[in-house]
């Protein structure tokens, strides 16, 4: 069971959200709070996997919450779930210690994913962010794009090789730079990020 904590001001949103959560398989949500000292004060006692930060809250920012949570839960890994998708704000988020990024726009599948994938280790940010995040231009370099475009067409690494006449290693680095620079959990999350983006 992933055990979850949600920190949100808004109380009409956060009992909305502990709802959602409550009923996907294998998540509970084990404390909620309206404010960064609250969710301090309590939750070393709900000792959660994740925790789900608003960035926009009164006193203490979700940024700086994100910051003292693992003094109180050294194994809790942070979420930040916000309406907030001014430019700056996700790579502070990261820099704060987060392991995601989502506006409040996603879906609830979407969220309760994004759960499960943090509570594994993974990282998520959402797609929409990171293009707010990059001002639309592409973090990618030409050869990136370029393998990126061709694994999108279904070709393998081999292909991609022998097509643009490089190695098979060098071909597996630039899918893998790739991947790391969209934040993406898997190549074809990559693939689908760049293609929505219009990056290849």
């Amino acid at each position: 069971m992933i055990r979850v904590f949600l920190v949100e001001d808004m109380q009409v949103v956060r009992a909305g959200l502990v709802a959602l959560l409550d009923g996907e398989f294998g998540i509970e949500v084990v404390g909620h709070a309206a404010d960064a000292r609250e969710a301090l004060d309590i939750v070393g006692g709900a000792d959660p996997d994740v925790a789900l930060l608003d960035i926009d809250l009164p006193g203490m920012d979700g940024l700086a919450l994100a910051r003292e949570l693992p003094r109180q839960v050294p194994t809790c890994r942070t979420v930040m779930l916000t309406a907030m998708d001014r430019a700056g704000y996700v790579q502070r988020a990261f820099d704060a210690g987060a392991s995601g990024y989502l506006l409040k726009t996603v879906s609830s599948k979407e969220l309760a994913q994004a759960v499960r994938v943090v509570s594994l280790g993974g990282r998520v940010i959402e797609p929409l962010a990171l293009a707010e995040e990059a001002g639309a231009k592409t973090p990618l370099t030409t050869r990136e794009a370029e393998v990126l475009r061709l694994a999108a067409s279904g070709a393998d690494t081999r292909a991609i090789a022998a097509d643009l006449f490089l190695g098979v290693g060098t071909v597996r680095n630039r899918l893998s730079a790739a991947v790391g620079k969209l934040r993406a959990r898997t190549l074809v999350d990559a693939i689908r990020i760049a293609e929505r983006h219009g990056w290849i």
